[in-house]
């Protein structure tokens, strides 16, 4: 069984642009729907749902009391204020916990790879999280991949090194990539790129003196044209 976390919401009255009142009070809008639920407007505390959302994910099943009454949720969307990066919205799922969900399941590496710490390779993480099928109780907060497995470039942790829990179904091909090690660019590679960037730099200045140029002649046409309406003008 799978970790229920809870928080307390209250339903919401304010709609539209009067929000931004709640927000500067530390208060976080949000609505719920789903299962047999018509949507419901919320507002609940901003640090309550910041410290949830680092403990539980979108992949943990929440009880969501509302007035008392507790709901079995999913976090479906966050939006964050882009400059603050603090939580503005939240989209709450209802759940039936004895039907299927589809969920999204994130995938954390953890430990040291030789190919990084002795070989001096670059680790790639080329899949950050999978999508999921199964009952909300097999539901778990993440992937954790142990990356001390990648101990030469050739190795690749796959989606099928993967520890499933029983009656969990991944929708993803089982050979994608999770993660490799890059190994590290020899000098004549660097010394390349560094004069294709010096081409590309003086093939910008060229096509910016050619422009520059043909600038200048439409501009002297221009005056050109000016004078001669001035002489018609004069006679």
């Amino acid at each position: 069984m799978s970790e229920t976390f809870a928080i307390a919401a209250q339903k919401r009255e304010t709609k539209g642009r009067k929000t931004n009142a709640l927000r500067a009070q530390g208060t976080v809008p949000a609505v719920m729907y789903g299962f047999e639920t018509e949507p419901v407007s919320l507002e609940l505390d901003r640090n309550d749902l910041t410290r949830l959302y680092t403990k539980a994910g979108e992949s943990s099943v929440i009880a969501l009391s509302v007035d008392g009454t507790d709901h079995n949720v999913l976090i479906q969307d966050l939006q964050r204020d882009p400059l603050t990066d603090d939580i503005t919205h939240a989209d709450f799922r209802r759940i039936n916990m004895n039907e299927k969900v589809e969920a999204a399941v994130r995938i954390t590496l953890e430990g040291t790879s030789a190919a990084v710490k002795d070989m001096g390779g670059t680790l790639i993480q080329s899949l950050e999280e999978v999508d999921v099928v199964c009952l909300p109780s097999a539901l778990i907060r993440e992937f954790v991949v142990d990356i001390s497995k990648i101990e030469t470039f050739e190795d690749v942790i796959r989606v099928s090194d993967l520890t499933v829990p029983e009656g969990m179904e991944l929708q993803v091909d089982a050979e994608r990539t999770i993660a490799t090690v890059q190994p590290p660019r020899k000098q004549e590679e660097l010394d390349k790129l560094d004069e294709e960037v010096e081409e590309n730099v003086d093939d910008v200045e060229v096509t910016s003196e050619k422009k520059d140029d043909a600038e200048g002649g439409e501009g002297g046409d221009d005056k050109k044209e000016e004078k001669a309406e001035e002489g018609k003008d004069d006679k």
